[in-house]
């Protein structure tokens, strides 16, 4: 089988590379010359601006929309099937996760995301087309992430160079579906046997709070409590917990 894995360089990106070994893989990273999809079987599509930190909207929606618009227009014209990534954040502060929720983003990153759904979904492509909307994935090879990195990861890092983890005032309420990067590898495996168009979630369905998850990592009395920045209380999400009711019966049936 014959793969095309854009975002290769990114953290899903380059676990799903390490997952997949018997495949014949073509990559592309932007800034790359624009890939030649012709021959492939399937176009992987990691590739974005993932910060939903990032207030350049025109440089969101140009990686993150407009090269998702055109790489689909080439899979359909040389009738290669695509998968692509989406994200729990188009749920926005709401409190339902299953795919036809309503969705609410609250930033550039989650528009693009939903943008891109709707674009698929009106177009009806004659091509197989899957988006998987990760909920919080976590896993090896996150340091380049920074700032965006799991908690799992940035508390680690920060209990080991600090002694103490930084939690957000109230961190006892916000839950998170952590969901480890080789369910969201393996998904995406397993449904290139399907024949089937659609979103998907793509979660443990067992949320956490974020102290729960500093607890794991160091003692109540190293955890240090700070308020949350003005910029992030608009978008931030008290809590996520993944409908995988149409991901489970996909599977089972198939």
């Amino acid at each position: 089988m014959k793969l095309l894995v854009t975002g290769h360089k990114g953290f899903i990106g380059s676990n799903f590379l390490k997952w997949i070994t018997d495949y014949d893989i073509t990559t592309f990273e932007w800034g790359d010359d624009l890939p030649n999809v012709e021959g492939i079987d399937w176009v992987v599509h990691f590739g974005a601006i993932s910060s939903t930190l990032e207030t350049d909207v025109e440089k969101v929606l140009t990686q993150n929309l407009d090269f998702s618009v055109w790489l689909l227009e080439e899979c359909i014209k040389h009738k290669v099937n695509l998968q692509y990534s989406s994200s729990a954040s188009v749920y926005g502060k709401g409190d339902k996760f299953s795919e036809d929720a309503k969705v609410d983003p609250k930033s550039p990153y989650a528009w693009s995301r939903y943008l891109f759904e709707r674009h698929v979904t009106k177009l009806a492509p004659c091509i197989t087309v899957q988006g998987f909307r990760y909920f919080n994935v976590y896993g090896p090879g996150e340091d380049h992430k920074g700032n965006m990195a799991s908690p799992f990861h940035k508390f680690k890092k920060e209990y080991e160079g600090t002694g103490y983890i930084t939690l957000y005032e109230g961190s006892e309420n916000y839950f998170r579906d952590f969901v480890p990067v080789e369910v969201v590898c393996s998904v995406h495996e397993s449904f290139f046997n399907i024949k089937e168009s659609g979103i998907w979630n793509v979660g443990l369905q067992y949320p956490l709070s974020f102290k729960e998850v500093a607890l794991t990592i160091a003692p109540e009395d190293r955890i240090k409590y700070v308020k949350m920045p003005d910029n992030m209380k608009n978008s931030y999400q008290a809590y996520t917990c993944a409908d995988l009711s149409k991901l489970n019966r996909t599977l089972l049936n198939n």
